[in-house]
């Protein structure tokens, strides 16, 4: 895998199917815990078990990817760990569908000890299709400490955090209103709801007094829980009602009696000012329930249907028919007073995709505030560093008004709650296995807790669960705390600021410096790539299409921080179409023979050895080694991508690779071996820059240049770095040379420009004079007489002090002096100047439509602003083009 010949086209498919097999088999990845070198360490964010790469997955790994690879080159020992979340209800759902499409059973019939071998069946058999497709897009994962959250190592580290807690009175077991998902049939945490707005209606009920004298107005958008009404209730300031408070209501539709109190949380602006009160459905009520000890009254099953306690007529009917039905009740009876549209928030389970139902149910909680205090001063004092910083603002508010995380969830498939219960006490006992005897009651019958924890409860240990904790591992004293978190900014809650908690309760330490948020992909339209859209392209198909290394580049080209991204395939095209600049100038330098003395260094040249041009490109490459460090320091991926294309593309290979090839094409072999050993060193520091981002081009390129041994890599080289101050000024490179060069790049750009304007093939060669603007100018043009005349693509160049024009001559005026073509005998004058007359006709023609449409006042008042302002630019644009048409044919007129 040393030098070889390269094919005339970049192929990435046959590139990649070698290279990743190659850098796994030699265990490239693989981190040395005895290393003495400082760890630079990740932890993937684990993608749920059940899942399929997204371009989501791509970006960010792409971004993990650069820091580790960057950070191998730059002589940290580098870890990243991968895995996968064993993700509880989406897995436990998929299973289940599966089985009932399959074989026509559900997890009840199986059972739970039969249904979870299913589960790992399912696992072993499908689990593993995100890694192979991580593989593909070249992620150099330590796959040696690969880690799954229910392996038995993360098990007992959550068994270990339930118990530590619980025996610190963090977490506790109660009744209390919680997100129901009716269709998971399990509890959610806050976290795990999302709010959609929705349109809907706000029913206004009458409530008969008890004694007959009248009715009380309530207003409710949820008719179905009036039946778990336990009260009726008015603020006490509210002089309307406070003759009402302490007597009761005639519950309609029920034979229960609730009484009116008065309560300070009631908004009186809001409605009639009474409203129901619902405390087993509704978490506002529950709290008033509790402040007045009100009975808590569960109407409903876990499945959505209302149960016994609705009554008789309504129970096992769907919630949302009830709800017809009790509106439909309450107008027979006269007792529906209005019912209004009403726009408001509901909350739907992110992963059941119903709406939530608030209810009263017993489950195990987390005290969070004692452990939300730490985390928030670790971000505050910017111990830990958020990119972009505007997330803190966002952490700081939830983290003030912190509330206590229902952790249980009643699935099977996740971390069974180690707790017991006695059987004839029903005392609770939290160990790590089933007590031997009931410290109560004596006796030895125990029963486990049937739910399992919330899958976050498992990945918020995850960067020290993942390494080796509880245990004091040789991997936790060498990797934690980890360096950088790349993460989405909708999981700051659910993952991120819980991984603070945990590790400075766990560990005394913070789990990570920065944190990087990625952005929210777009497609073109502006809308949010999902799978319900039909605009989430598989990755896979595009890198099959583009290649590994045009999809991860192209993805941070087109991502600046904190910025959407609007994505389409086609953009991919700048990915491939970079890759394949990079491959024809590899190709060009393999055309011009092996490598020629010391590529690594220039140190033992001077300034008399090089050209302008070559201190040029010393120069530039020495600004985009230190944008692009920086720009990663900074976690400014895009300005990295940017820094790296804009130099290799526009001045390496536009402007350099052409300069050197009126050198390396000539018979004069001490400056052509100079220029092949500067062209040498240039081509190994772009290639080591780029390697992070586009690992496979780089690493085939590294070895077909003969950079690399076989058995070497280019991810073990160094990282580029600025040339100290001592060995430019040996070199002649500063900024007065750049700007020369610059200059003299101007006055070809503008020769260019001529001939094409006079429709002047490029591959003509035409005598060009300059006159210098002065003697400094002057003895810069004559230094390199070969590239000029070279770049100019001209027969002859004549350097002047003065020339006075003859006949048709085309004429450029820049920095460096003006340059003349004599046009005469290169084009028909007298035909080109009749193309350019037809040229400006036309030109008028079009000028004076659109001034005509822009003083029509109809058209201003009525064509949108941005229509209006296109005309405008059109007719500057316009304007511009018929005054160099003009210029033009003056020249011709002599």
């Amino acid at each position: 895998m040393n030098e070889h010949k390269l094919g005339k086209a970049y192929e990435p498919g046959a590139v990649e199917s070698k290279w990743y097999p190659y850098w796994e088999g030699k265990g490239f990845f693989t981190a040395d815990n005895s290393s003495t070198r400082k760890s630079y360490t990740i932890v993937i964010p684990p993608p749920n078990v059940t899942g399929t790469l997204t371009l989501g997955h791509v970006l960010n790994n792409t971004l993990q990817d650069i820091l580790i690879r960057q950070a191998r080159m730059l002589g940290r020992e580098a870890c990243w760990v991968p895995g996968t979340d064993h993700a509880g209800i989406a897995t436990q759902a998929r299973v289940e569908s599966h089985l009932l499409e399959t074989e026509g059973v559900t997890r009840q019939e199986l059972g739970r000890e039969k249904f979870l071998e299913r589960v790992w069946q399912w696992r072993e058999q499908y689990g593993g299709r995100i890694i192979t497709q991580l593989r593909r897009l070249g992620t150099a994962c330590d796959w040696s400490r690969e880690r799954f959250t229910l392996d038995p190592g993360l098990s007992r580290a959550v068994q270990e955090v339930f118990i530590r807690l619980y025996e610190k009175g963090l977490i506790y077991r109660g009744h209390r209103i919680i997100n129901w998902c009716p269709k998971s049939r399990t509890a959610l945490s806050d976290e795990e709801v999302t709010y959609r707005e929705e349109k809907g209606s706000l029913w206004h009920f009458r409530y008969p007094l008890e004694d007959g004298s009248g009715h009380l107005v309530v207003a409710t958008t949820r008719p179905e829980t009036m039946l778990g009404d336990t009260a009726v209730a008015v603020n006490p300031e509210d002089e309307r009602y406070q003759g009402l408070i302490g007597k009761n209501i005639r519950l309609p539709l029920t034979d229960r009696i609730i009484p009116i109190i008065a309560d300070a949380h009631v908004d009186p602006s809001f409605g009639s000012g009474a409203v129901k009160v619902t405390p087993a459905h509704d978490p506002n009520d529950y709290e008033i329930g509790r402040r007045h000890n009100l009975p808590m009254l569960n109407v409903m099953h876990d499945q959505g249907a209302m149960n016994h306690a609705a009554g008789a007529e309504f129970e096992n009917m769907d919630r949302y028919e009830c709800r017809a039905a009790v509106v439909e009740m309450m107008d027979e009876l006269d007792l529906l007073e209005k019912t209004e549209d009403h726009i408001h928030q509901v909350g739907y389970s992110e992963r059941g995709h119903v709406p939530v139902e608030p209810r009263l149910s017993n489950q195990w909680f987390v005290k969070m505030q004692p452990l939300a205090g730490p985390a928030l001063k670790a971000v505050n004092d910017e111990k830990i560093r958020f990119h972009p910083e505007r997330w803190v603002k966002t952490y700081r508010h939830w983290m003030e008004n912190i509330r206590d995380w229902c952790i249980s969830r009643q699935l099977w498939w996740g971390h069974r709650i180690p707790a017991y219960y006695c059987r004839q006490c029903h005392y609770t006992a939290v160990s790590r296995e089933t007590p031997a005897g009931c410290g109560q009651c004596g006796g030895s019958d125990f029963v486990q807790d049937e739910d399992v924890l919330d899958t976050w409860f498992s990945s918020w240990l995850w960067p020290f669960s993942v390494l080796g904790w509880p245990e004091e591992t040789r991997d936790l004293e060498k990797f934690y705390p980890t360096d950088t978190l790349v993460t989405g900014p909708d999981i700051i809650f659910f993952w991120v600021a819980r991984m603070i908690m945990a590790g400075l309760e766990f560990k005394q330490e913070i789990p990570f410096k920065d944190v990087y948020f990625t952005s929210i992909l777009r497609d073109d339209k502006g809308r949010k790539l999902s799978k319900s859209l039909n605009n989430s392209p598989d990755p896979i198909e595009v890198i099959d299409d583009y290649g590994a290394d045009a999809l991860r580049f192209t993805i941070i080209y087109i991502a600046p921080m904190g910025q959407d991204i609007r994505y389409s395939n086609e953009k991919c095209q700048i990915g491939r179409n970079f890759a394949n600049k990079i491959w024809n100038a590899a190709r060009f330098r393999q055309h011009h023979g092996c490598c020629v003395g010391d590529w690594t260094s220039l140190d033992d040249l001077n300034q008399d050895q090089l050209r302008p041009d070559d201190k040029w490109i010393l120069e530039r490459y020495d600004k985009a080694v230190a944008a692009a460090t920086e720009s990663l320091a900074g976690f400014r991926f895009h300005d990295f991508a940017h820094a790296i294309y804009d130099f290799i593309w526009s001045e390496f290979c536009d402007w350099y690779l052409e300069s050197a090839k009126s050198v390396l094409n000539s018979e004069e072999s001490a400056g052509r071996n100079i220029t092949l050993r500067i062209f040498d060193y240039l081509m190994a520091g772009l290639l080591r820059l780029l390697h992070p981002a586009m690992p496979f081009v780089t690493e085939e390129l590294y070895h077909a240049l003969g950079f690399a041994d076989e058995e070497d890599s280019i991810m073990f080289s160094e990282w580029p770095r600025p040339m100290a101050p001592e060995i430019k000024e040996r070199l002649g490179i500063d900024q007065e040379t750049a700007r020369q060069v610059e200059a003299k790049f101007e006055l070809i750009r503008a020769v260019r420009n001529i001939k094409a304007s006079y429709q002047i093939p490029t591959s003509r060669k035409l005598k060009v004079i300059i006159t210098p603007k002065g003697s400094e100018e002057e003895a810069f043009l004559r230094e390199d007489p070969v590239s000029l005349e070279f770049l100019l693509f001209a027969s002859e160049v004549e350097i002047v002090d003065d020339y006075q024009p003859e006949g048709a001559t085309g004429t450029a005026v820049t920095t460096l002096g003006a340059a003349y073509l004599p046009l005469d005998d290169v084009i028909d004058v007298e035909k080109e100047k009749e193309r350019l007359l037809a040229q400006e006709e036309e030109l008028v023609k079009h000028i004076k439509n659109t001034r005509k449409k822009l003083s029509n006042q109809k058209f201003l008042d009525n064509a949108p602003e941005e229509v209006v302002e296109r005309e405008k630019d059109r007719l500057n644009q316009m304007q511009d083009r018929r005054e160099r048409l003009r210029e033009q044919i003056k020249v011709l007129s002599g």
